[in-house]
């Protein structure tokens, strides 16, 4: 074998092995050369040069395999180093923006969040966006190198192949600008531009109640409502970036306005904002989205009334999708499920009504693990996704 061939063979199997870590940690050498297809000297020569990098860890009880397997015990597990890469994510929302730095291993190192008008004034959330982003560096203490690069999430339909935003109807004084460029400028590093639901699903997947699943639904029920798709493990966002818009689906016909132009659409009777506006005139007191949370979780009908009507329309609205995509799994994400049950129970059964039998049998609904952390972690998921190649470029450069 020529000397080229072997490096380009060498060069594959560090890449294999880091992209399995990544989304499966906690392998043994055995798994992974099954996996892989690879043999245990393979992997063995592998890891051994990916943790003399810093890019891997492996348990050590000073126990030889034979030793290990004699007595009992199981075999040593193999995850990346978490503090080998690390990313920024930008979560964008309608009145904040947020920074984070992540790990490899999903944990967020540090992260400043901050009020702005972000849909009347880009430009100055942009500032804003790489001061609390450089604040949580410095934080962090993370050394610029080993920052992949930086991943926004924004409350708006993202192309993803441009990084531009869809402003029509939506984010007017947007119209024009370049997110991407505007904060690459600002920050000296790689940034890419999703949906934040999309973010809030590529962080369920990698790091939440979705690792491990190839075909999801994330349901973001915030400020806006939006629908992330992971398809045969990877993002799907259509030929324009306006894959999973269910917000802006007809809901109630010739109902209220929506911000897009349109009337009835899905947001306007499910957002936590028009639930509690609802709420509101029906106590006759200002109850805001937390107060609205507070009320479901103490028990009081009317609150539960709103919250499961809500469910219903939004399990009505996914047993469509459910029906197209046929995924094993739908996590809703977004303030509104912090409700729990009271939406979780009725959604179920709306899909349940509403999908074939096959599709609906065959998939799960659940509450997200990130919580809060689910937009600015899968924002920064954009980038973490290229950890493997990254850490791979950067043992052929050294």
């Amino acid at each position: 074998m020529s000397d080229v061939l072997g490096s380009n063979f060498r060069e594959s199997n560090r890449l294999r092995i880091l992209e399995v870590l990544l989304r499966h940690p906690s392998r043994s050498r055995a798994e992974l050369g099954r996996s892989l297809g690879l043999s245990r000297a393979t992997v063995t020569a592998v890891l051994s040069e990916l943790e003399r990098a810093g890019m891997v860890e492996q348990q050590s009880d000073g126990l030889t395999d034979e030793r290990r397997k004699a007595i009992g015990r199981p075999p040593l597990q193999v995850s990346l180093a978490p503090r080998a890469a690390c990313a920024v994510g930008l979560d964008f929302g309608h009145r904040h923006v947020r920074a984070a730095v992540c790990d490899l291993g999903g944990a967020i190192i540090a992260q400043r969040w901050a009020e702005s008008r972000v849909d009347e004034d880009p430009l100055g959330s942009f500032d804003l966006a790489r001061d609390l982003a450089m604040a949580s560096l410095a934080e962090a203490n993370v050394a610029f190198d080993d920052v992949i690069g930086a991943g926004v999430g924004m409350a708006a339909p993202v192309d993803g192949r441009r990084g531009a935003v869809h402003t029509d109807g939506l984010l007017p004084d947007w119209a024009g600008l370049d997110p991407a460029r505007e904060l690459e400028s600002r920050l000296e590093m790689p940034v890419q531009v999703e949906n934040d639901a999309n973010a809030g699903a590529m962080g369920e997947h990698l790091f939440g109640a979705g690792r491990g699943v190839s075909d999801m639904l994330y349901v973001r029920l915030s400020a806006g409502v939006g629908l992330g798709l992971i398809l045969r493990d990877q993002p799907y966002r259509g030929v324009a970036g306006v894959a999973g818009e269910i917000g802006h689906t007809e809901a109630v016909s010739n109902g209220e306005i929506c911000r897009c132009g349109n009337r009835g659409c899905l947001e306007t009777i499910v957002s936590p904002v028009a639930l509690a506006d609802l709420l509101e005139r029906s106590r006759g007191e200002p109850t805001s989205v937390a107060r609205m949370l507070d009320l479901v979780r103490a028990g009081d009908r009317g609150a539960q009334r709103v919250v499961s009507d809500a469910g219903q329309a939004i399990g009505a609205a996914l047993a469509a999708a459910v029906n197209l995509l046929n995924p094993s799994l739908v996590i809703i994400g977004g303030e509104l499920a912090e409700a729990g049950e009271v939406l979780l129970t009725p959604i179920r059964a709306a899909i349940t009504r509403s999908a074939i039998a096959p599709a609906a049998a065959s998939m799960r609904v659940v509450a997200g693990d990130l919580g809060s952390r689910a937009e600015v972690l899968g924002a920064a998921t954009i980038q973490l996704a290229r950890a493997p190649e990254a850490l791979a470029n950067r043992l052929v450069a050294a």
